[in-house]
């Protein structure tokens, strides 16, 4: 789930993908996927004078990187010498990070998670990295490493990427921020309409997803489990939440269907814009991070995402305080940034599909870790799914109006 769905900064969980090992394979192609010339930076040294801050047991289930795991990963990139690593708990709580501080900058180390180092898929998403930097798209650029300049360095069954690290302010919530949070996702569909890598991409989508429609056979019996009210009462709660749910998202699917949207094209989308993953400086966005669920879909899906993650309205560890509605200046704002940019103009029904879209991303994002765990992150899990009922009901209830705001 996003940072602006949470109201604070997390990670479900909830998608971290097969659990099946990968086959271990070097990609040894490395000009392919970063380049030619190797990267002309400093040599390492083998004297770690800053020594390894902030390592140690994590919490809340967060894996952390081993001290001496640090120490041969960073040997295989010339960075220059070594100042000082912290941890950089963000994100995923399964996919370690360090902040390397080095002579010749700063850096961030990622381990990829479990399920999501398959060496073809990182490739994909490296390749889609290595154009945009390339269209002076603004993101992290990726490191590569000593001997062959290879974008992923695979050790001991693992997959590390190491990235520049890019300093930046998180997304302020106004008006501003928001239009260029829609103008960024718009050029990105702009430079990548015509992308194409020998590595396939996934495909998967929110949109009519089997995935999302086995959690509502999981989700009774997940609560079941983990509740402490065992009445019937509390049982007939759950599953009538569940049926609405349910009944809400195959309705939202079955009117994205009717408008068309499995015959649209598909081109690459980043498949996970919401403001966290934006790096903001004065107003204007300096990074776009995480290419990890980039896939073919069609652009609507990342629009319709992004307009429901820049509008959508949280607040604190009580979700039964959350308001219903959207901020509406917002999705009209973040809309018209997108259309702002060339060939990014959404036909009449695209712009309708919307509001049924952000009902299945709604849902989509909610009830895949409550079916996993019974919460989402630190929240009661039904309490939350209730708050997603709302907010479903309410954007259904309003869906015309939205279409007719975003058409104006």
């Amino acid at each position: 789930m996003s940072d602006s769905l949470a109201g604070k900064a997390m990670s479900s969980d909830g998608d971290e993908g097969r659990e099946d090992a990968w086959p271990h394979m070097h990609l040894s192609s490395a000009e392919d996927l970063i380049g030619g010339e190797g990267s002309g930076r400093i040599g390492l040294s083998s004297d770690i004078s800053g020594g390894f801050e902030g390592l140690g047991e994590g919490k809340g289930g967060r894996i952390r990187f081993a001290a001496d795991e640090l120490a041969i990963v960073m040997s295989h990139f010339n960075v220059g010498t070594i100042r000082a690593i912290q941890e950089f708990p963000r994100g995923s709580r399964k996919a370690p990070k360090a902040l390397i501080r080095t002579d010749g900058g700063l850096y961030l180390l990622k381990r990829r998670a479990h399920g999501k180092d398959d060496p073809f898929k990182v490739a994909f998403c490296h390749a889609l990295q290595l154009h945009l930097t390339d269209k002076q798209f603004p993101l992290p650029h990726l490191i590569g490493t000593r001997e062959d300049n290879n974008s992923m360095l695979q050790s001991y069954g693992k997959v590390y990427e190491l990235f520049e690290y890019i300093k930046g302010t998180g997304y302020d919530g106004s008006l501003e921020a928001t239009s260029e949070g829609g103008k960024v996702l718009g050029l990105y569909h702009r430079l990548t309409r015509d992308f194409e890598t020998e590595f396939e991409p996934a495909k998967g989508a929110y949109h009519d997803s089997a995935m999302v429609k086995s959690t509502f056979g999981i989700i009774p019996n997940t609560m079941s489990k983990v509740e402490v009210d065992q009445s019937e009462a509390r049982e007939k709660l759950v599953l009538d939440l569940n049926g609405a749910l349910r009944e809400a998202y195959l309705s939202a699917e079955s009117k994205a269907k009717e408008l068309g949207i499995d015959e649209w094209p598909r081109q690459v989308v980043h498949s996970d814009w919401h403001p966290g993953n934006l790096l903001y400086r004065n107003k204007r966005v300096v990074a776009v991070i995480d290419y990890d669920a980039a896939r073919l879909q069609q652009r609507v899906m990342d629009v319709a995402n992004g307009g429901l993650q820049f509008s959508i309205l949280g607040g604190s560890d009580n979700p039964d305080a959350w308001p219903e509605y959207l901020d509406e200046s917002r999705l009209k704002r973040f809309m018209r940034g997108y259309e702002s940019v060339p060939n990014c103009v959404l036909s009449k029904a695209e712009v309708a599909a919307i509001p049924w879209l952000m009902i299945e991303a709604l849902i989509a994002e909610s009830t895949i870790p409550v079916a996993a765990t019974g919460k989402f992150a630190n929240m009661d899990g039904v309490a939350f799914l209730q708050m997603v009922q709302r907010k479903v009901n309410w954007l259904r209830t309003n869906a015309e109006r939205l279409v007719g705001l975003l058409s104006e």
